[in-house]
C-alpha cells in the first residue's frame, strides 16, 4: 500500500513563506531594562472585597501583603538519622553568620533579622528567613548561606518549600504502612513529604506502604522524578494520567486497591501565589475560577471514589477564590450523601493561624456581576456559571461543616495565601459499588481475551493497532527472578542475607548487559506488575547497584550505588565494611577525586588492618560517633580506599563532622570579578596586536578603504530598506 499524502496545510505554507521573506530578528530580552511589574489590579481587589475573604478592618493589611515579597522557607528532612545534628549546626552556626552578615543592611531591624521557626511544623525542622530568593541569590554577604540551601538540597537533606504548602502533608497524618497516592503531585515537594512521613514512621526499615505521584503534563513528571530521586525511596511510584479520569489499580490478588491518604491539591487559579508570581497581578480575571470550578471537582469526586472506609482526603488550592474551594467541597458532600465528612484539623497544625472556612459567595461575571442565586442568572450565562457554584442555605451549611476548611491568609503569619480541607469517608459512596463491581468485571474480561489470545496461534507478520501515545515512550520494568544468574554472584560478593528478596530488584532493558539494578518494595513490584499496561508509569525504584565490570580484580561486577544504601543496608554482610575514625574520613571525604584516590598508607592502622583482608571492590564505609552514624559507598583498591560519593554528599558529610569545607565554598561573586578581569586584560592584548598589525599594513590602498567606508554604509543603510521593503509586501498581502 502506498504512502498516504496529507493535504497540504495554508496557513502552514503561508508561514513558511513570510518567514523566507522577512528576516528574522531575534529578540533579546536583556536589551531594555527590565521593567517591575505593577502589582495592582482593580477587579481582584474590588472581586475579594465584594466576597468578604478576611474581615473589613483586615482588608488592607491583606492586599499590603499580597503586594510584598515572599520570604524564603525551608524544612530539613525528617527520616534521615543525622537531622538533630543538622539541625543543630543550622541554629548554632547557619543563622548567627546569616544575622551577622545582614547588620549593615538598614532596612532591616534587629527583630526582622531573626530566622523564625515554624511553630505549627514539628520538631523546629521548618524555618523562614525575613528574605526572598532573589535576595539571597544577589547578596554576596550570604554567598555560604547560598551554597548551603543549593548543596543540601541535592543531597535531599532539606527542601526549599512554600511553607504554606508544607500543611496539606502534615492533615494526612501518614503512617508508614498507608497507600497513599498525590493525584496532581508535580513539582513534588508535596509527595516528598509523604515520602518523608512514610520513612520516618518504619523505623530504619523499607516501609510497607508507599505513595503514587501522578501528574498529567508529562514534562512535569520528570520534575517529580528530580525530587522523588533526592530522597532515594523505594515505595514511590510516578505516574502520567489525567487526575480526573485515574483508573482503577489492582493488587496481586485482582482487587482494587483503596487508598489510606489521598492528596488532591488541584489546579487553580494561583492567586494565592502573587507574591512569589507578580505576573498573575496583570491577567488575573474572576472567569478563570468559573473555568477551573468543574475540573477541580472532577478530580475531587476521583479522589472519593479512590479512598478507602475510614481513609483521608485532603483537598487544597493555592487560590483564595471560594468557587474553586468551598464551592467545590459544597457539592462533593452533597452528592456523596454523608458518606464524607469535613474533620476539624486545628489539633494538626497548633500554633498556624487561620481563618475558618467560608458559608457564603456570589458567582460573578468576568465584569463584576455578582449573583446571589442561580436565578438570578441571566440565560445566556447558565452554561458558564452553574447552579453548583452557589453555596448552599445557612441550615445545610452547618450540616456540611465548611466552617472546618482552612483559609491561610498572607497578612496572619507573613505567608502566601492557601485553602486546604481535610475530609474522612465514612462509607461507600453513593454509586461507588456499582462502579467498582463494573470495572472488576471488565478487568476479569480483559484478563480472560489475553490469554486467550496468547493461546492462539498468532500469524508470522500480524497486523497491529496503531496506538497513542502521549509524552516519551518508557523503557520496561523487567524485575529479577528468584534465581537471577546476576543476582548469585552479587548475593555472595556482598554476603546478601536471606531475607533479601531478589524479586524486588528490577532493571530498564529486556536484553543485553544490565547496567543498572533498581530496588523497590514488595508492594510496589506487585503493583508495577499487574497495572504497567493499566496507566502510564514513568519512574519507580531506587538505583541501587550499578555494573562496573572494568577492574580485573574484582570478583563481582556490580558495584554498590550510594543512592540505595540506605535500604541495602542492612542485608550487606561485615565481609565488605569497613568501620573509620573521624580523621580517616575528613581524609577521604576531602579528596574524591577518582585519578589520585586517598592511599591506605596514609590512614590509621585500623582501617590498613581492615582493608588488607577484604577483597578489593565496592564496600560500606561505617562511622559512628556519640551524636551521629554515618553509611557511604566506598571502593577498596588494591594500595587505595576512597569514597563512592558525589561532591554534594561530601559536603554535607563534612559539615556534620564540623570539619573545614571552606574548599568547597565559591564565592560566584568573586568568580565573576576574576573573569571580568581575565576579560578585560584579553581584550588590551587584543587591541596592543591589532595596533601593531595595522602599523604593518600602512600600506593599504585608497581604493580599498573607500570600497570598505562603502560597504559600511550599506550595511548601515540596507536594513532599515529591507524592513521597509518587507512591510510594504505584507501590507500588500
Amino acid at each position: 500500500m502506498g504512502r498516504r499524502h496529507r493535504k497540504p496545510n495554508p496557513f502552514a505554507q503561508r508561514k513558511r513563506y513570510n518567514k523566507d521573506k522577512v528576516p528574522m530578528v531575534p529578540f533579546d530580552r536583556r536589551s531594555e531594562p527590565y521593567q517591575e511589574i505593577v502589582r495592582e489590579n482593580a477587579n481582584f481587589e474590588i472581586y475579594y472585597k465584594h466576597e468578604k475573604v478576611c474581615p473589613e478592618d483586615q482588608y488592607d493589611k491583606f492586599i499590603a501583603a499580597l503586594k510584598a515579597n515572599l520570604p524564603t522557607t525551608f524544612r530539613i528532612t525528617a527520616f534521615k538519622g543525622e537531622s538533630k545534628r543538622l539541625l543543630e549546626i543550622v541554629k548554632e552556626k547557619l543563622f548567627t553568620d546569616y544575622i551577622a552578615a545582614l547588620k549593615d543592611l538598614e532596612e532591616y531591624d534587629e527583630e526582622q533579622l531573626k530566622p523564625k521557626s515554624l511553630c505549627w511544623y514539628p520538631d523546629e525542622l521548618a524555618w523562614q528567613l525575613q528574605l526572598t530568593r532573589k535576595d539571597i541569590r544577589r547578596s554576596e554577604k550570604l554567598f555560604r548561606l547560598h551554597n548551603f540551601l543549593i548543596a543540601e538540597t541535592k543531597s535531599g537533606n532539606i527542601s526549599r518549600q512554600e511553607c504554606v504548602s508544607m500543611i496539606p502533608p502534615i492533615l494526612l497524618d501518614v503512617q508508614s504502612h498507608h497507600k497513599c497516592v498525590d493525584l496532581c503531585a508535580s513539582p513534588g515537594s508535596k509527595t516528598a513529604q509523604i515520602i518523608e512521613a512514610l520513612h520516618h514512621t518504619s523505623k530504619g526499615k523499607i516501609p510497607s506502604g508507599y505513595v503514587i505521584a501522578n501528574d498529567i503534563d508529562n514534562k512535569r513528571c520528570y520534575m517529580l522524578v528530580h525530587q522523588a530521586k533526592r530522597l532515594n525511596s523505594p515505595c514511590c511510584l510516578i505516574t502520567n494520567t489525567d487526575a480526573g479520569r485515574f483508573p482503577n489499580l489492582f493488587d496481586k490478588e485482582n482487587k482494587i486497591i483503596k487508598f489510606d491518604r489521598i492528596l488532591a491539591d488541584v489546579p487553580c487559579s494561583g492567586d494565592g501565589t502573587l507574591r512569589k508570581n507578580p505576573d498573575i497581578w496583570l491577567k488575573w480575571s474572576p472567569g478563570h475560577a468559573i473555568g477551573l470550578h468543574g475540573m477541580q471537582y472532577r478530580i475531587a469526586r476521583r479522589g472519593a471514589e479512590m479512598l478507602a472506609v475510614g481513609g483521608r482526603m485532603v483537598y487544597s488550592t493555592c487560590s483564595i477564590n471560594p468557587l474553586e474551594n468551598e464551592a467545590v467541597i459544597s457539592r462533593l458532600i452533597r452528592e456523596c450523601d454523608g458518606a464524607l465528612e469535613i474533620v476539624d484539623a486545628s489539633s494538626y497544625v497548633k500554633g498556624l493561624i487561620y481563618n475558618k472556612g467560608m458559608t457564603t459567595w456570589e458567582p460573578a461575571t468576568k465584569d463584576l456581576k455578582f449573583f446571589k442565586s442561580f436565578d438570578e442568572v441571566p440565560v445566556e450565562s447558565q452554561t458558564i456559571i452553574h447552579k453548583e457554584m452557589f453555596p448552599p442555605d445557612a441550615e445545610t451549611a452547618a450540616k456540611y461543616k465548611l466552617e472546618n476548611c482552612i483559609r491561610v491568609l498572607p497578612h496572619q503569619q507573613d505567608t502566601g495565601a492557601f485553602f486546604i480541607a481535610l475530609l474522612e469517608k465514612k462509607s461507600l459512596l453513593p454509586w461507588e459499588k456499582e462502579v467498582d463491581d463494573k470495572a472488576i468485571e471488565t478487568a476479569a474480561r480483559k484478563t480472560v481475551e489475553t490469554t486467550e489470545k496468547n493461546d492462539e496461534e498468532q500469524p508470522e507478520n500480524p497486523k497491529k493497532k496503531r496506538k497513542i501515545h502521549y509524552g516519551y515512550r518508557e523503557d520496561p520494568f523487567v524485575f529479577f527472578e528468584a534465581n537471577e544468574e546476576i543476582f548469585t554472584s552479587i548475593k555472595k560478593f556482598y554476603e546478601l542475607s536471606d531475607d533479601f528478596d531478589p524479586t524486588c530488584l528490577l532493571t530498564r532493558c529486556i536484553g543485553g548487559k544490565k547496567k543498572n539494578i533498581y530496588l523497590c518494595s514488595t508492594e510496589m513490584r506487585d503493583i508495577l506488575t499487574k497495572n504497567e499496561d493499566i496507566i502510564k508509569i514513568i519512574n519507580s525504584g531506587v538505583k541501587t547497584f550499578s555494573r562496573c565490570d572494568n577492574n580485573r580484580n574484582m570478583e563481582c561486577s556490580f558495584r554498590l550505588a550510594n543512592e540505595g544504601l540506605h535500604n541495602i543496608d542492612q542485608f550487606v554482610g561485615n565481609r565488605r565494611r569497613i568501620h573509620v575514625e573521624k580523621d580517616d574520613l575528613v581524609k577521604i571525604l576531602n579528596n574524591l577525586n577518582p585519578m589520585d584516590p586517598p592511599k591506605i598508607r596514609d590512614l590509621s592502622e585500623t582501617v590498613q588492618k581492615q582493608h588488607s583482608v577484604i577483597p578489593s571492590g565496592s564496600c560500606i564505609i561505617h562511622y559512628k560517633d556519640e551524636t551521629i552514624e554515618l553509611h557511604l559507598v566506598g571502593w577498596r583498591g588494591t594500595s587505595t580506599f576512597r569514597a563512592y560519593i558525589d561532591v554534594d554528599d561530601s559536603v554535607h558529610m563534612l559539615r556534620l563532622l564540623g570539619s573545614d569545607i571552606s574548599k568547597y565554598e565559591t564565592n560566584k561573586f568573586e568568580e565573576k570579578a576574576k573573569r571580568e578581569k581575565t576579560t578585560t586584560a584579553d581584550d588590551d592584548t587584543n587591541i596592543e596586536n591589532n595596533g601593531k598589525e595595522n602599523t604593518d599594513n600602512v600600506g593599504i590602498s585608497e581604493r580599498t578603504e573607500e570600497e570598505l567606508l562603502g560597504e559600511d554604509e550599506l550595511m548601515d543603510e540596507n536594513p532599515q530598506d529591507l524592513t521597509e521593503a518587507a512591510e510594504d509586501e505584507l501590507l500588500a498581502d
